[in-house]
C-alpha cells in the first residue's frame, strides 16, 4: 500500500514538472519571438514610412513592393478588402523595394504626390494602368508622367520640382538598404507582426494574420 502512495505521489510530480516545463518552454519562445520582432522592428518601418489603417491595431503587416509589380498590385486590393473585414485590427506599413528598371521614377512621383496628400489616389491609379507605362517589365517614366495629370488635384508643376529635390532619393536609398538586410529578393514581401511570410501565397499571409489576430 505504501508503495503504491509513492508511485502515484511519484508520477503526479513528474506530470507537475511536465507540465510546468512546457508552460516555461512556450513562454521562452513567445519572448524570442517578440525580442526578434524587437530587433526587427526598425528595419520593418520607418518614421517615414507610410501608414494605412488603425496605427494602434493588433495586427501590422509591413510590405515591400513596387509599383511597376503586377503581383503588387493585385494583392493591394486583397489587403484592403481584408482590412475592411477586420476593420480597426489591421495596420499596412508601405516600403519600396523598386526591383523593375526605372521603377525609382515611378516611386519619386508617388513620394510627390504624397507630398500634396494624394498618395493613395496616385497609388491606385499606377497599379491600375500599369499596362499603360510598364513595357516588358521596364518602367517607361515618360509614359507615367503623361497619365498623371488625370489624377484630380495633382499640381503637376508641383510634382516636377519634387522630381528635382533629394528626398525621394534619400527615402529609396534607405529602403534599399533595409531590403537588403532583410534578404528580401522578391514584391510584395510581408511581415506580420514582424514574422516574415516564408512562402508567399495569398492563402498563407491570411493563415499568418489570423494566427496573430
Amino acid at each position: 500500500m505504501q508503495n503504491r502512495k509513492l508511485v502515484i505521489f511519484s508520477v503526479l510530480i513528474l506530470l507537475g514538472l511536465f507540465f510546468i516545463g512546457g508552460y516555461l518552454y512556450k513562454n521562452s519562445k513567445q519572448t524570442s519571438v517578440t525580442k526578434i520582432s524587437d530587433e526587427q522592428a526598425w528595419l520593418l518601418q520607418k518614421p517615414y514610412s507610410y501608414v494605412i489603417g488603425n496605427k494602434k491595431a493588433k495586427v501590422q503587416i509591413v510590405e515591400f513592393f513596387d509599383p511597376a509589380c503586377g503581383a503588387c498590385a493585385y494583392f493591394y486590393e486583397k489587403v484592403e478588402e481584408l482590412m475592411k473585414e477586420k476593420e480597426g485590427k489591421m495596420q499596412l506599413v508601405l516600403r519600396y523595394a523598386p526591383f523593375h528598371k526605372n521603377s525609382n521614377y515611378a516611386v519619386k512621383m508617388l513620394e510627390g504626390a504624397r507630398e500634396q496628400g494624394l498618395f493613395i489616389e496616385t497609388l491606385e491609379y499606377m497599379f491600375k494602368t500599369q499596362s499603360q507605362w510598364i513595357e516588358n517589365h521596364v518602367v517607361n517614366p515618360q509614359k507615367l508622367w503623361a497619365l498623371l495629370p488625370n489624377i484630380k488635384g495633382l499640381d503637376m508643376d508641383k510634382l516636377a520640382f519634387f522630381m528635382n529635390e533629394d528626398k525621394a532619393d534619400e527615402i529609396i536609398r534607405q529602403d534599399l538598404e533595409d531590403v537588403e538586410k532583410l534578404k528580401i529578393d522578391k514584391t510584395p514581401s510581408y511581415f506580420v507582426n514582424g514574422e516574415e511570410l516564408k512562402v508567399f501565397g495569398w492563402d498563407n499571409l491570411v493563415k499568418l494574420i489570423d494566427s496573430h489576430l
